[in-house]
């Protein structure tokens, strides 16, 4: 006699991550960093923490995928104009970074990678995360789908993208330091003279 089939486990409810996520993001801009604790976000969404410990191995991790949750791909999708790709992705990117939960998750994650690469601090353990926050490769296809000729063949995208983004920071994080304001076209026309092949 064949054993009875054992039914599957209850499936995994999706909307426990989107409900963290968007308490992540209001304690972020309610308290700030410290109070956004793993307990603290299981309270607001009305779960249990380990719901939380499941889906990430640590408050920084989740803290980072709620704050800087990537470009949304057709926002950004290139379309081989150079110089509007760039204004489109500089305008989001901009965006993303200058949000209230941003804000307030920022120097606390600059600082958590720094110690991170030191080896004061343990490394980031979701393998995934860096990607699924990171707009890298997006400006990588906006640059790739450059008319041919446009963008210089020996300049390294990741060099120009670390420039940009050092520049987007430096401005959030520091406003009084810097006492200006760039608008996009600005930015813009200053990584279009970075990617220019040389004509001399």
């Amino acid at each position: 006699m064949a054993e009875p089939s054992r039914s599957p486990g209850r499936p995994r409810d999706a909307s426990i991550s989107e409900r963290a996520l968007a308490a992540t993001r209001e304690l972020l801009a309610e308290r700030g960093l410290d109070a956004t604790t793993i307990s603290s976000v299981a309270e607001r969404a009305g779960v249990h923490a380990s719901a939380l410990y499941r889906r990430w191995p640590s408050r920084i991790e989740m803290i980072a995928e709620a704050t800087f949750p990537g470009l949304e791909p057709a926002s950004v999708a290139p379309t081989g104009d150079l110089r509007r790709d760039l204004r489109r992705f500089i305008a989001a990117y901009t965006a993303a970074f200058t949000t209230p939960a941003a804000r307030a998750a920022a120097p606390g994650l600059l600082a958590r990678n720094q110690a991170a690469a030191t080896g004061a601090a343990p490394a980031l353990r979701s393998p995934g995360l860096n990607l699924r926050v990171s707009a890298r490769p997006q400006f990588r296809a906006i640059l790739s789908a450059a008319p041919p000729g446009s963008v210089d063949e020996a300049i390294d995208p990741d060099d120009v993208f670390d420039m940009l983004l050092g520049a987007i920071l430096i401005r959030i994080l520091l406003p009084a330091a810097t006492n200006r304001r760039q608008s996009v076209a600005t930015v813009v026309e200053m990584v279009m003279r970075l990617l220019r092949p040389d004509q001399q």
